[in-house]
């Protein structure tokens, strides 16, 4: 084509030709650089309005596609090629438009439904469709149904590595399933797209928080307690798991078992040290590091020095909880 073109550099056929098969590769700037300058000369040259189109529906504008393609058979009424696209825009946007108004609507398995049809209407169009593996997405959050959400979000990412609200999208459902790793990964790229939205770097900042907590112990896991335990209920909880996991009550049991129950007992104690004392649980709750102000010395914690402070002297007798002695060591 570019040697047709070297001999006839103003021919408007073999110029076009090139613009279209440009278009099908997916450049479409360099598609729509050439069709604008005929445009310019021939405001009614149907093939350049084509072309024109062809790059607009490509692009993801559906509906200005449309409207070229309109204006092709109004020019040239048996355009074949404008034909097809003129059908399949249409039924894209339409079908598409349907699908908003029934999300909009909080019909959200209609909107799911709608958007599955319009993803079997041209499986070429990979930005229209990368848009609709995102409504699809949205719908199936909506429904809590998480995972279609993410299988969607990757969908759309994978048509288009640029789809900001697929990242973002797919971040919150791993930020919700706790995959914080996966949420700080998603969240930077949204950053990289986008550095001039301060909500991104939060959002960014937050799941970088929640991944570094997570790594440490959950000491409310271990004492059994929501995050927003009150001290009593810390204490309670606390008194519960100490008594039921004391090595004491495991004096027949296997090596393994005592020695998955010391260390059981040893972290009841670790959590109960860290969350009944004020500053050393706000600073935990806000993921600051609790060696950084000498406030996490736990490996030193004798966890009969605690149970005893708790319950009360004992003498190493038989007790009411039925207890025969408390000390023992670890390994």
């Amino acid at each position: 084509m570019d040697r047709c073109l070297n001999h006839s550099n103003d021919c408007y056929k073999f110029l076009l030709f090139k613009a279209e098969c440009l278009a099908l590769l997916g450049r479409y700037q360099e598609a729509q650089e050439i069709a604008n300058e005929i445009v310019v000369k021939d405001q009614k040259n149907s093939d350049a309005l084509y072309v024109r189109g062809m790059c607009l529906y490509y692009q993801g504008n559906s509906e200005v596609a449309f409207q070229h393609f309109q204006r092709v058979l109004q020019y040239e009424p048996d355009h074949q090629k404008a034909k097809v696209f003129y059908k399949s825009s249409k039924k894209l946007h339409n079908k598409k438009e349907q699908g908003n108004r029934e999300f909009k609507a909080g019909n959200w398995q209609n909107a799911y439904s709608l958007y599955t049809e319009c993803l079997e209407i041209d499986n070429k169009n990979k930005s229209i469709n990368s848009i609709l593996y995102f409504n699809r997405a949205n719908a199936s959050f909506k429904m809590n149904n998480i995972d279609a959400c993410i299988e969607d979000c990757s969908k759309a990412i994978e048509l288009d590595d640029g789809n900001l609200k697929a990242y973002l999208r797919r971040a919150k459902c791993y930020m919700e399933t706790e995959n914080y790793e996966a949420a700080v990964k998603d969240y930077n790229q949204a950053y990289k797209l986008d550095k001039s939205n301060k909500e991104n770097y939060r959002l960014l900042k937050d799941a970088e928080l929640q991944l570094k907590k997570s790594l440490r112990k959950d000491y409310y896991k271990i004492l059994g307690v929501k995050k927003d335990a009150s001290d009593d209920e810390i204490k309670k909880a606390y008194r519960k798991s100490a008594l039921m996991h004391h090595p004491d009550r495991f004096p027949d049991a296997s090596e393994e078992v005592k020695k998955q129950e010391e260390i059981k007992f040893k972290e009841i104690g670790e959590a109960y040290t860290i969350l009944s004392d004020p500053n050393k649980k706000a600073r935990y709750d806000n993921g600051q590091d609790l060696e950084e102000y000498g406030m996490h010395d736990n490996d030193h914690i004798d966890p009969n020095v605690l149970f005893k402070a708790f319950f009360g002297n004992i003498n190493g007798n038989r007790s009411r909880n039925g207890f025969s002695g408390f000390e023992f060591s670890f390994g």
